[in-house]
């Protein structure tokens, strides 16, 4: 038997989410060019045709989730990518993909903002736009990246995600993970665990669009394959027609919160990294995360009990897992590229266990290691 010999490649972070996407499955993409998520589109643009794919340059960002949506409701796995600005102008869609149960991918490449901000500088500041852009109580996954490897690694699981949970899943990378150029090996497409949408095992005469099976995601066929489903972003009954009666829409939304939460111990993702011990515990994600692990290790050097929490999944939060290292830390410090998002999140679950403390910087830059080397030595005690 021949022995196959996998190879070192270097990969931009957008090129690496293309190579996962493309070895999930994805056959459609729709999208507008916008940096610092272009690249995408652009190597989309050329791999789609390869793969037997469809590739279209849309009018817009709205238009673009809109082509996403109903490709994905005709069975392909389907996908996007946008920066702040598009992000915004995707919300509506994002709540129909939430309501009619659409499974889809989006990248949010972020950029400083608000509005136009700072295009080829780099930000963290849609994390909460990530959980409550769109209107309405909404459940959403959203996962978040610090090399490139793992924009490959989780932009394969995002796929996995919506196809299990029949719902849009969000990519929130920030512009230095996705410009960055690493060393990758890139594992053969037959070593990954590739999911797939439910798929109806009864006949279509028998066939109930949104009756729950037990699993809380109900069994999704594609456009044309004879099994007849009506769609719609109203609030809806079990046969997918609006309704207002209260005994179809509360048991509508609680499945589609409850189809993601029961699973809550499945999406607790993140690395930790000298926290057997830690006084101090870092939670970052994203570049930052990068370099936290840094400054912990020198920190470490000089004797410092430190440790770090890499973030992989933000939304859901990992309520348990925060709150188990609030319980065992004196400190904590929360960098981010924003005035301060995910530190809420911290805050808010800590119940003054432990002091929360905050490093922001808003202005394009990243935060050095140095920087957080420094305020780990002010706040040690």
């Amino acid at each position: 038997m021949r022995k196959v010999v996998k190879k070192q490649v270097l990969l931009q972070g957008n090129e690496a989410c293309v190579e996962g996407a493309l070895m999930a499955g994805c056959r459609f993409y729709a999208g507008y060019p916008i940096t610092p998520a272009t690249e995408i589109m652009e190597i989309m643009a050329e791999k789609m045709p390869e793969t037997g794919g469809v590739f279209i340059q849309m009018e817009d960002e709205i238009a673009s989730l809109g082509a996403v949506i109903g490709a994905s409701l005709a069975g392909m796995k389907s996908m996007t990518a946008t920066s702040g600005p598009g992000f915004s102008l995707m919300q509506e869609h994002i709540g129909f993909a939430g309501m009619a149960e659409v499974p889809c991918v989006i990248v949010d490449v972020m950029r400083a903002g608000p509005s136009t901000g700072l295009p080829t500088q780099l930000s963290q500041g849609d994390v909460m736009q990530a959980r409550w852009g769109t209107h309405g109580d909404h459940p959403i996954i959203v996962l978040a990246p610090s090399s490139v490897y793992e924009f490959f690694e989780l932009t394969v699981q995002a796929f996995n995600l919506s196809e299990r949970y029949r719902t849009p899943v969000i990519l929130l990378v920030d512009e230095v993970v996705a410009h960055m150029r690493e060393g990758v090996i890139l594992p053969a497409k037959n070593s990954l665990e590739i999911e797939e949408r439910p798929h109806p095992t009864v006949p279509p005469e028998w066939y109930i669009p949104y009756a729950d099976p037990g699993t809380g995601v109900p069994p999704m066929p594609a456009f044309g394959d004879g099994y007849r489903y009506h769609v719609t972003g109203l609030y809806h009954d079990v046969r997918g027609y609006p309704t207002v009666r209260t005994d179809e829409v509360e048991p509508l939304i609680h499945r589609l919160f409850t189809k993601i939460s029961k699973d809550f111990d499945r999406l607790q993702w993140f690395d930790a990294f000298e926290t057997e011990d830690a006084r101090v515990t870092v939670i970052a994600y994203g570049c930052v995360a990068r370099a936290a692990h840094r400054a912990v290790r020198q920190a470490r050097e000089k004797g410092l009990k430190v440790g770090l929490i890499k973030l992989k999944i933000l939304w859901p939060f990992m309520r348990r897992t925060i709150s188990g290292i609030l319980a065992n830390s004196q400190k904590v410090l929360v960098p981010e590229l924003n005035v301060g998002q995910i530190s809420r999140e911290v805050k808010r679950v800590n119940e003054s266990r432990c002091e929360v403390v905050t490093l922001n910087k808003v202005d394009g830059t990243p935060i050095k290691p140095a920087e957080i080397l420094q305020k780990l030595g002010e706040i040690y005690s």
